[in-house]
């Protein structure tokens, strides 16, 4: 069931409580599958986590499953974690630059703004959470 939309997984269900599932699978980065990466240190492989809500209680523990997520909403997670900050640092070093002519001063201030964008963000973290879900399909 894929789509060319979405983003998509193999997993495993860890836990069930309720009508949230705990799915964790293997994530690959772009060159993990090459045939080389043996003698390479940029193949990345790593165990994530996510949790899934599901009301049709029809998985069980174990049970291997399709995690999917729609494509635009990677890019909203890229955009929220890491385009929307860069534009707002150049922004800020730009206009401090021109205000100060301190660039000392414009760099700490530019950085600066980095934490409470950050803070605002995990604060924000449940609503963010509701709008990013994902989808479970049986293998």
């Amino acid at each position: 069931m894929s789509d060319s939309k979405s983003i998509e997984h193999k997993g495993r269900i860890d836990s069930i409580d309720g009508n949230k599932i705990n799915v964790s699978f293997l994530a690959l980065s772009g060159c993990a599958s090459c045939h080389a990466k043996g003698v390479c240190t940029a193949a990345d492989m790593k165990e994530k986590s996510v949790e899934v809500f599901d009301i049709t209680n029809q998985y069980e523990i174990g049970e291997e499953v399709n995690v999917t997520l729609k494509q635009s909403l990677g890019f909203r997670a890229l955009l929220l974690g890491y385009v929307l900050p860069f534009i707002m640092v150049l922004f800020i070093l730009i206009i401090l630059t021109i205000i100060t002519e301190n660039e000392a001063i414009s760099g700490l201030g530019a950085l600066s703004v980095l934490g409470p964008y950050y803070l605002i963000l995990y604060l924000l973290k449940d609503k963010i959470r509701k709008k990013f879900t994902f989808m479970i399909n049986k293998i």
